[in-house]
């Protein structure tokens, strides 16, 4: 993701009306009339900072569906997702008054770290959640790796130990599916965004280079279009338009953002779906 071009939404009216929806959705400890049934357990227990134990699992809100989809493969049930999918650039998002009262009913609040209104949500709402950075990167072992983190700050490392069963498994098929449609047998020479060379990963294919997150100077353009590439793995949120023009190079849409529904596997499937079509497969 860019790390430039941020807009900061106008964070003292959002705090002036975050502090009403506290009030509002909080109410006295011992109320438990609380409209977020979702939330009114963890608020009750007054563990809002605490890992849940096996039988209550914490209020998670994350920033976009792709934190919300490293939460769930840690074993987390309630997740909120302040980000709308269709908004590709996260940082240009200007949150809501109804973010802010999620957030302040939250457990954790999970957010990356080129998205820094992530702090601000938290402070407006008034939020006493635990704010968890998470290294969003879809390369196997750092998943694995930020699942971990997640399910022992969660609790539920029993879940997120059984979705890593299931993600080594699909993970494993796809990549020799994808190795198996290779043109003639042989890797095919590919260049990739900066962010997409997990997608490669996926392939089995080692990058001949890679560019980006800027628009392909002439330089490099001169560069990688010497490489004779057959693929240009280019990152579908941050895209330039075609990257390597009468190269000849087929260029390939990869996207990292999981759906609504959470499923950090959809998106793998679809990288090798995109891949092998790229490559003149079906």
């Amino acid at each position: 993701m860019a790390r430039t071009g941020v807009r900061i939404p106008s964070l003292l009216a959002l705090s002036a009306l975050g502090l009403t929806l506290v009030t509002g959705c909080g109410g006295d400890k011992n109320d438990t009339s609380s409209p977020s049934s979702s939330a009114s357990a963890s608020a009750s227990a007054g563990a809002s900072s605490a890992p849940a134990d096996a039988e209550q699992k914490p209020a998670v809100v994350v920033t976009t569906t792709w934190e919300g989809a490293f939460a769930k493969a840690a074993g987390a049930d309630d997740v909120k997702v302040i980000v709308p999918q269709s908004v590709h650039h996260a940082p240009d998002y200007d949150p809501k008054p109804s973010d802010l009262a999620a957030v302040a009913q939250a457990d954790f609040v999970l957010y990356a770290p080129f998205e820094p209104y992530a702090a601000k949500i938290k402070e407006a709402a008034g939020s006493k959640a635990k704010l968890v950075e998470v290294n969003l990167d879809n390369d196997p072992d750092k998943v694995k790796a930020e699942v971990d983190k997640l399910a022992a700050l969660f609790g539920t490392t029993d879940a997120a130990t059984k979705w890593k069963t299931g993600f080594d498994s699909e993970y494993g098929k796809l990549n020799k599916d994808v190795q198996a449609a290779w043109p003639g047998g042989k890797s095919p020479v590919t260049v990739t965004q900066v962010f997409t060379g997990w997608a490669a990963k996926l392939a089995g294919i080692t990058p001949a280079g890679t560019y980006g997150p800027e628009a392909v100077t002439p330089a490099q353009l001169a560069e990688l279009s010497g490489k004779k590439p057959a693929l240009v793995l280019d990152n579908a949120h941050m895209s330039t338009g075609t990257v390597l023009p009468d190269s000849g190079a087929r260029q390939v849409q990869i996207v990292n953002y999981p759906g609504d529904d959470l499923d950090l596997l959809a998106v793998y499937r679809n990288a090798a779906t995109e891949i092998k079509k790229g490559m003149g497969g079906s």
